[in-house]
């Protein structure tokens, strides 16, 4: 009896297990799941993340003669900034997103060689990175990542589209992008170095840069980070304490040896949410760099696990967008960005509990940082329009299925993605660019006046070509099989590809 039941018990939970993945099977092939993915992600990383700010942070504050809530209205007030310009980035339409790619781009690099100025820029700790205007600091380093992203998309895009070759694609992206890099090193601040580079890469693999260019470019970026890293006595100390844990623990080791204590603190379920005793001072930057810490002292492993679950639910949703995306624009732009702000988690979350050196770098939409969290707001934003973007997104909104979300904001409706018409301006693109080239070619290289003035020579006579039979071995043949061959290589760069279904068949 005894038997029977638990078979029945347990035929009930499998069955119950296959109705719940039947459904979110059904859920997420909806035309907007991946939209809402986006949205509701980008909400609980910043909920949780000003409550954990003003867990973090009270303490430090109301010691300091601030009040304790002095930090958390500072994120607040960039949270609601941020939703502003999340919105922005749903209203605004991609052609304009592309056209002025370039501009911002380049007002951006301004802006971080404005920043290194005295007088103009700010220094603080020795580090000179923001622009203070009143109440509200910004940071123009972490404006370059979004610029840098959407512009090198654009490029990328812009020049497969036109078959342009290896040459024309890295000499405008790469130069810039150690330009950045440069600009940033100079404040100095290693750790935003460190996502540019990510961000450089990423567009350098998803735009089909060849696998041994770009290993080439990537032990090159590893040498140079490592070069960096010990130049600094305090970027050299960092690197000596994490091969030597044990060190000086009231010194260099102090902060990450403070972190790993309140992790442990916290156990399974955590000490309860504003219960933590290293936020008494005893961990510096609890409410910035070492956020994590607080969250598993307070939430446990359970809240960390929430953590890693947003951000792994956040990669899964990013490469689906770029998979089901039909705009190459759109593919680039959200693989890079999710790399970018994945990679910056993990690497927040990989020195916290000790697996990496401590860089700096702060966790996404989590950690205190009006600048950071309000670009990376912008950033969700213009992916959560990209996911609007999806075929079936769009023929369902087209169709007048879009939601209460869309129908409150009153979103625009998403423009239908033309492969011919996209083809078309590429082609428009790469005749004014041959013409440009032709203008500025010397004078020695173009064809000599006499003999252009030269009249044509009169045409001898020529015998009629004989016109091959239907059924003639090899004229159709051969007609069909050239035919063939142009349609079937005409769509491949002029530069070898890395991935398999790109590179095509050599023949």
């Amino acid at each position: 009896m005894t038997t029977t039941a638990t078979k029945s018990g347990a035929v009930r939970g499998s069955l119950k297990n296959f109705g719940n993945a039947r459904w979110a099977g059904a859920w997420l092939a909806r035309p907007l799941a991946s939209f809402h993915l986006v949205v509701t992600i980008a909400t609980l990383l910043t909920v949780l993340g000003l409550v954990m700010v003003l867990s973090a942070s009270s303490v430090e504050a109301y010691a300091g003669g601030r009040s304790a809530y002095a930090l958390f209205i500072q994120q607040a007030m960039f949270a609601a900034i941020g939703c502003g310009l999340f919105y922005l980035a749903l209203r605004l339409p991609l052609k304009r997103l592309r056209q002025w790619s370039f501009p911002m781009f380049a007002l951006s690099v301004l802006a971080l060689a404005l920043v290194l100025v005295p007088g103009i820029g700010s220094e603080v700790q020795g580090a000179r990175r923001w622009f203070v205007l009143g109440p509200i600091s910004v940071q123009p380093s972490e404006i370059v990542k979004v610029t840098l992203v959407v512009w090198g998309a654009h490029l990328l895009a812009s020049r497969r589209s036109e078959r342009a070759g290896l040459k024309d694609i890295l000499v405008p992206l790469v130069p810039a992008g150690l330009l950045v890099c440069l600009l940033v090193v100079l404040q100095p601040n290693l750790s935003t170095t460190i996502a540019l580079g990510v961000v450089l890469a990423a567009l350098l693999w998803f735009g089909g840069l060849p696998v041994r260019l770009f290993i080439t470019i990537a032990i090159s970026g590893v040498i140079a980070a490592g070069v960096l890293a010990v130049s600094a006595g305090y970027r050299s100390d960092r690197v000596r304490s994490f091969f030597n844990p044990g060190a000086d623990p009231l010194g260099a080791n102090y902060q990450a040896r403070q972190a790993q204590y309140s992790l442990a603190d916290g156990g399974i379920w955590g000490r309860g949410l504003g219960q933590s005793r290293a936020k008494w001072s005893y961990l510096p930057n609890s409410h910035n760099d070492f956020i994590f810490a607080i969250i598993g002292e307070e939430l446990g492993f359970l809240g960390c696990a929430l953590v890693l679950g947003l951000f792994a639910l956040f990669v899964y949703t990013g490469l689906r967008i770029a998979a089901r995306s039909a705009d190459p624009f759109l593919r680039l732009l959200t693989a890079t960005a999710t790399t970018w702000i994945t990679a910056q988690a993990l690497i927040n979350i990989g020195y916290v509990v000790g697996l990496l050196p401590v860089t700096g770098l702060q966790l996404p939409l989590v950690s205190a940082g009006g600048s950071s969290l309000a670009i990376t707001l912008f950033m969700f934003g213009i992916i959560a329009s990209a996911a609007r973007h999806e075929p079936e997104a769009v023929a369902a909104l087209h169709g007048g299925a879009d939601g209460r979300f869309s129908r409150l904001l009153r979103l625009p409706k998403p423009e239908v993605y033309s492969p011919a018409k996209a083809a078309s301006s590429a082609r428009a693109r790469n005749a004014a660019r041959n013409q440009a080239q032709q203008r500025k070619r010397p004078q020695a290289q173009q064809p000599p006046r006499a003999r252009q003035s030269q009249p044509p020579r009169a045409r001898q006579p020529q015998p009629p070509a004989r016109r091959p039979q239907p059924g003639a071995d090899g004229a159709g043949k051969n007609r069909r099989g050239t035919s063939s061959l142009r349609s079937t290589r005409a769509w491949e760069p002029n530069y070898p590809m890395p991935h398999a279904r790109e590179r095509g068949r050599d023949r």
